[in-house]
């Protein structure tokens, strides 16, 4: 089968900054600024009451388009766009205030994809949702990106996109994590750019779907070490042969003891928008590829893990090799 690439990372983040002291006196955490501040957090992205996670998606191709000029041109040959919301109320787009007064489910079924669709040219592409996955949406859409191209050959190039904004009134922490409203994208292709995709893993325990934030913890550790041994096992690699783990934005303490489990050294362990970004749901490995890449720390053949843990109890990683440009 031929190789499939990701490249073009691009992100955008919620219009309104806070540091962690301001939310604790926000009232928007459970735990205390000191103990998030103590796990890496310094602050973290939230909407304006009119922004809307359909806003951050567009913010989010509007970043690629930007950044990467060239993507003017790509974007509208776009095959499919994969869509990923963790939230679910985030995948409608209408008013349900609509269809509290008209009763017609139509008012439900405004789906951001097609929107995002006529707004960006891409007319040739048909559209897909993703969700129940939570946080690792993101990569689970990179996923069946590659099967997809791997599967019809016409395909030529897939747009994975994530958007998601916590309603009015949500604390802003989920399982000892300072959570960001934003979105990120990439496009997978069969361009020879960017990073070539060479495997991925995913677990799903529903059995814990309820789990408290203590449980959900505590199962992190297990969990995270079985999905990312299975999948060297399964690249032919062993963790020790990968260059760089590039993870979402989680307590810096939880991954010192990961690191230590796995034999992997904690300098290469790279997140470098935690205390800027905070966990921005399923975008947190999109933000920080961006932001190394920019750093210019990736070297053309370094492997790459990126592994994200999410609510259902879910656990996803991909793993990639930088090539030249």
């Amino acid at each position: 089968m031929s190789d499939i690439y990701l490249n073009f990372p691009a992100f955008r983040l919620g219009a309104l900054q806070r540091s962690v002291q301001q939310a604790e006196q926000d009232g928007v955490l459970f735990s205390a600024a000191s103990a998030l501040a103590d796990a890496g957090f310094g602050r973290h992205h939230h909407c304006s009451e009119a922004e809307s996670a359909y806003d951050l998606a567009k913010g989010t191709l509007d970043d690629m388009l930007t950044s990467y000029p060239e993507t003017r041109d790509l974007l509208p040959r776009t095959d499919l766009i994969l869509y990923v919301n963790c939230l679910p109320l985030n995948g409608n787009t209408g008013d349900v205030r609509q269809f509290d007064s008209s009763r017609d489910v139509k008012h439900l079924m405004d789906f951001p994809a097609s929107r995002l669709q006529a707004d960006f040219g891409m007319d040739q592409s048909y559209v897909m949702g993703i969700a129940q996955q939570a946080c690792t949406g993101m990569l689970g859409s990179i996923r069946v990106a590659n099967a997809m191209l791997h599967a019809e050959s016409d395909l030529q190039q897939v747009l994975c996109i994530t958007a998601d904004r916590f309603p009015p009134g949500a604390v802003y922490e989920q399982a000892y994590n300072l959570i960001s409203d934003g979105g990120a994208a990439c496009i997978v292709s069969r361009e020879p750019r960017g990073y070539r995709f060479l495997g991925a893993h995913h677990i799903t325990n529903g059995a814990m779907a309820a789990a408290n934030d203590e449980e959900t913890a505590g199962f992190y550790f297990s969990y995270s070490h079985r999905m990312i041994t299975d999948l060297c096992r399964k690249a032919g690699i062993t963790p020790q042969d990968v260059q760089w783990i590039v993870p979402q934005n989680t307590n810096q303490k939880a991954w010192r003891i990961l690191a230590s489990v796995l034999r992997f050294d904690f300098d290469r362990i790279l997140m470098p928008t935690i205390g800027t970004a905070g966990h921005c749901i399923s975008g947190d490995n999109i933000i920080n590829l961006k932001t190394v890449q920019e750093q210019n720390r990736i070297q053309p053949g370094d492997k790459i893990l990126l592994p994200m843990a999410g609510f259902g109890l879910n656990w996803s990683c991909i793993l990639l090799e930088k090539v030249a440009d």
